[in-house]
């Protein structure tokens, strides 16, 4: 996985954490206990499986 600074890394699990919480299907196998969306969202990041590309200029 590629190194992100804390805003993009804050930006991305953000983004998909409202994904989620709007009724995207989630991109992992959702363990048990995990109920809130950015909870979800962050372990899918550390598992890098979220679709989102950072462009960098």
């Amino acid at each position: 996985m590629e190194d992100y600074t804390k805003f993009e890394k804050a930006r991305v699990i953000g983004a998909r954490a409202l994904q989620l919480a709007n009724g995207a299907p989630p991109l992992i196998k959702v363990p048990t206990g995990i109920v809130e969306p950015l909870d979800l969202a962050e372990l899918e990041f550390s598992k890098g499986v979220i679709p989102i590309t950072i462009i960098r200029e």
